[in-house]
């Protein structure tokens, strides 16, 4: 059986980012992301219905969000769900809550002259050191093979 664990969010972070570290120094960051609906009732009223969601970035992720993001800003997020389980302290029952553990995110609107608008999860950034991009081309690959002339009409 086929299994697929992505969850795509776009909404404003709820609270100031605040980045902590790991003892061996990856950075973590927990925030939260306010998703809005609207719809309409049954008598036509438009209702709108706000989701709250816990989020966990890690590594340059969680820097790049602390230091370009923060409340009320809108963001992007893509990741996977996480079952996160712990005992209480002070009942002894364990506990549980559903979060997002984010992959990929996207800072959005106009915030910021250089800001970086996108980074992935605490993955390095390549970096050119030649003349030529080492990223993989963006879209479809080149027509192989046809014999097609400028003048030929493209049936679409």
């Amino acid at each position: 059986m086929a299994n697929l664990n992505k969850v795509m969010l776009m909404g404003n972070v709820t609270r100031e980012i605040e980045l902590r570290y790991t003892p061996k120094g990856t950075a973590v960051a927990d925030i939260g992301l306010a998703v809005n609906r609207v719809r309409n009732g049954e008598s036509g009223e438009r209702i709108e219905e706000t989701t709250f969601v816990d989020i966990t970035l890690w590594g340059r992720t969680a820097e790049v969000a602390q230091q370009y993001s923060g409340k009320g800003k809108p963001l992007f997020v893509e990741g996977r769900l996480h079952m996160d389980s712990w005992d209480d302290k002070t009942t002894g029952q364990k506990r549980s809550k559903l979060k997002v553990v984010a992959d990929n995110i996207q800072l959005m609107g106009s915030s910021g002259g250089g800001a970086p608008q996108s980074q992935g999860g605490g993955q390095p950034q390549q970096q050119n050191t030649g003349g030529q991009s080492q990223q993989p081309p963006q879209g479809g690959s080149p027509a192989q093979g046809g014999n097609f002339e400028d003048s030929d009409d493209i049936p679409f």
